[in-house]
């Protein structure tokens, strides 16, 4: 496979919002009900019902807007597009097509470097079309009725957020860093609750290739209903491959629909992509055009929290972070939450290098021991209280940064409760720092008589017999001396 090919992706994203009822009927919409407990005469498509609009659902679409510099729509239709699926009792889902309620807007992401290929670290804006209110449909059961197929209609009618972006992604890295950043901007604003397990939060990937330079896309496949961002990874680099080989071996790619299939690693086909003009839109006639006023978009405004771009400009000023720590620290409203904690209880809010510390903390040692337990911030066992103390210990030079880290640990493992947890384990096992320059040099001599060869070959010029000095001294005090003194009073002792 050469390298002469152009990879084009775009992607939409249905977000679930977090309303308690559906967007066009008073039916609950939480998760994991028996099948059919959840569906009202609206949902069900009885005749003579008619639908009435969810307020809650349009102001989170306008909050979704407003987060990403969006137009709202002062005037917006709902329409029918027609098809046929037995989880779709009416014979059509309720959407927007010609005048969306979100239009254009922008998303600015983070995509990591990859050392492999020799790609550093960027940022790129990715552009959106649109984000329109739509209906999600109901879910058919294959696994309990012995080869027939089961109908939930319990999900039909759960108010969507169907969010698009132009074609701008180049990688599959961008497309998941993208999903990624979207899925942290509708979670802090809390109008979805992210839960991809649960489809809450699901992409449709449209990817096509062309030869580099070629100004007209290339054919694309549709792969739908990707619900992890590694799936969205996996799907998207096998199609490339595939859409590529077929190329150059002569073949043409077909426009379709195809699913990943996550055990075998591949995509399939589903069936042909259909066009818009496929689906006969037409404006719904029991729906009123969407109207909203321009009070309203500031009211809706005046509810936003400060956004994760806004912290991350604020946390570069205030704390002097890299725009790249203060993107970790804000990938979650928790975890922004909690670094501010740390940093106002640690008083390092107007000490930019202790900020810089904590975020080092938080993006390590912390993140280190959630990733492996599988936790979120929330759910840390070291809150922020503790972590700050911890700290403070390193700051005020009671204790060493290694010995810091085992401290955390023990406040972890054992789940400690109490906010002064670091000063009791310091206490009881005798953790405290050496700083006592009497002391230290008397251990420093001993290290010194003790490892003549690493002295001479200092002395001829090797530094890194140095360093093996201040390991020696390090070990002598199991940990306990303070680094800094240990390498001044070494460096003084060897001139």
């Amino acid at each position: 496979m050469t390298t002469q090919w152009e990879v084009v992706i775009g992607l939409e994203t249905h977000t679930q919002l977090s309303t308690v009822s559906k967007i066009f009927s008073g039916a609950a919409t939480q998760f994991g009900a028996e099948p059919n407990t959840q569906a009202c005469a609206v949902d069900l498509a009885l005749p003579g019902v008619l639908p009435v609009m969810n307020k809650g659902a349009v102001e989170r679409a306008i909050q979704f807007g407003l987060a990403i510099d969006a137009t709202i729509a002062p005037r917006s239709i709902f329409a029918r597009k027609n098809y046929f699926y037995p989880d779709l009792p009416k014979g059509y889902q309720i959407s927007q097509y010609e005048i969306p309620v979100v239009q254009g807007g922008q998303i600015t992401i983070q995509v990591p470097a990859n050392e492999k290929a020799g790609v550093p670290a960027y940022e790129k804006t990715i552009s959106l079309t649109r984000a329109h209110l739509e209906e999600d449909a109901g879910k058919s059961l294959h696994e309990d009725f012995a080869g027939m197929t089961g109908i939930d209609l319990n999900r039909a009618g759960t108010p969507l957020l169907e969010i698009v972006t132009e074609p701008e992604m180049r990688s599959a890295a961008e497309a998941v860093a993208y999903a990624k950043a979207l899925h942290g901007l509708v979670v802090w604003l809390g109008i979805c609750d992210g839960n991809m397990q649960e489809g809450s939060f699901r992409c449709d990937a449209n990817v096509s290739v062309r030869p580099f330079g070629q100004k007209e896309f290339g054919t694309r496949a549709e792969i739908k209903n990707l619900n992890s961002f590694r799936f969205l990874e996996e799907a998207i680099q096998y199609e490339v491959r595939r859409q590529i080989e077929l190329i150059e071996d002569g073949g043409k790619v077909v426009q379709e629909t195809r699913l990943y299939d996550p055990d075998k690693r591949e995509t399939r086909s589903m069936r042909s992509k259909e066009d818009a003009h496929d689906y006969r839109y037409f404006p719904d006639p029991d729906l009123m055009p969407l109207v909203i006023d321009a009070s309203w978009v500031e009211r809706m405004k005046g509810e936003l929290p400060e956004l994760p771009a806004a912290m991350q400009k604020r946390f570069v000023e205030q704390y002097g972070l890299t725009s790249y720590d203060a993107a970790v620290v804000t990938s979650s409203k928790a975890m922004a939450a909690y670094y501010e904690a740390v940093v106002a209880k640690a008083g390092a809010d107007k000490d930019k290098a202790q900020a810089k510390v904590a975020a080092n903390w938080l993006m390590g040692e912390v993140s280190s021991q959630l990733n492996r337990e599988d936790l979120d911030i929330a759910e840390s066992p070291v809150s922020a209280a503790q972590l700050a103390l911890v700290l403070q210990r390193i700051a005020d030079g009671t204790i060493s940064n290694k010995i810091a880290k085992e401290i955390f640990l023990s406040i972890w493992e054992e789940k400690a409760t109490d906010e002064a947890a670091a000063d009791r384990i310091i206490e009881a096992k005798g953790l405290k720092q050496i700083s006592d320059t009497g002391a230290l040099e008397a251990i420093i001599d001993e290290v010194l008589a003790a490892n003549q060869k690493s002295v001479e070959e200092f002395r001829a010029g090797k530094e890194k017999a140095f360093n093996a000095l201040i390991g020696q001294a390090m070990k002598a005090t199991k940990g306990k001396a303070n680094p800094q003194q240990v390498n001044e009073l070494l460096r003084k002792k060897l001139s």
